[in-house]
């Protein structure tokens, strides 16, 4: 499966310097040199979105290893988890400032609806001076029956049925599968990639980044969905807790998805 044009780059890179390209190189059919360049204008596109995805810092449930999805609310971060909470958030702050200065400073901050992510995304807005705002589309998947249970339970119990899951081939008993959980993230991704642009058309176009405090699951299929990974393979990324992992979206003016870049995954503070 074809791979759409993306890259991983050091969170110091300079932005390469465009000004003596001259408008007629801008507006030629990019070599695949010229695909690498981060900020190379395009006639079509608006100022490029930077969704910065952090998973919540720990609670005892994920030290256990117990699942913990969004069947209810979920546990509270524990006494680390909220230190972790606190650090990303000065991670999150450095964004744009002293770290990863290719990306716009943060300005809006989105988390899912369960505990954990609400306590990660109110430390974070609260470094950044920004009110946090809750988008259901974020939260953990539905475990279903498997719920408080830990891997080695569920195959005690369910056999095989554990691999086929991560595999994305089914859902567990009563709960949603790894591609439904990528699609109705990626449902969000698009919609604040078509706001983005109607702010841009509307005369304020400027690059932007916005931070969505979500999960571990939620985090891999996303991703793994926008760099178009086989579907066998998503199960297989790993953010940790408290982890930042970045997406450069560029966006055309109608506000359709041109290009993902990712650019960091999984970078932790602590």
């Amino acid at each position: 499966m074809a791979v759409p044009s993306s890259s991983i780059v050091s969170p110091d890179t300079p932005e390469p310097d465009v000004s003596d390209l001259g408008t007629e190189a801008l507006h030629e059919k990019p070599t695949p040199h010229a695909r690498s360049l981060f900020h190379l204008a395009h006639p079509g596109h608006v100022g490029s979105l930077t969704l910065v995805f952090v998973r919540h810092g720990v609670t005892d449930m994920t030290l256990t290893h117990a699942l913990s999805g969004s069947s209810n609310l979920g546990p509270h971060l524990n006494a680390e988890g909220l230190l972790q909470a606190n650090a990303v958030g000065d991670a999150v702050y450095r964004i744009g400032r002293d770290r990863w200065r290719n990306v716009p400073v943060v300005s809006r901050v989105i988390a899912s609806p369960m505990v954990r992510t609400q306590e990660t995304g109110r430390a974070i807005g609260m470094r950044l001076g920004i009110d946090v705002e809750t988008d259901d589309r974020l939260r953990e998947i539905d475990f279903g029956e498997w719920d408080g249970m830990t891997g080695h339970e569920i195959a005690e119990r369910f056999g095989d049925d554990i691999h086929r899951w991560r595999f994305g081939e089914i859902a567990p008993p009563g709960g949603e599968s790894i591609p439904e959980v990528g699609e109705r993230g990626d449902g969000l991704v698009r919609e604040l990639a078509r706001e983005h642009a109607a702010t841009c058309m509307a005369g304020d176009d400027a690059r932007r980044a916005y931070v969505l405090a979500s999960h571990a699951v939620a985090i891999k299929s996303i991703v793994a969905l926008s760099m178009k990974m086989d579907l066998r393979s998503w199960g297989s990324i790993w953010p940790r807790p408290a982890s930042i992992t970045i997406v450069e979206l560029r966006v055309t003016r109608e506000g359709d998805i041109a290009e993902r870049h990712l650019l960091c995954m999984g970078e932790t503070s602590t």
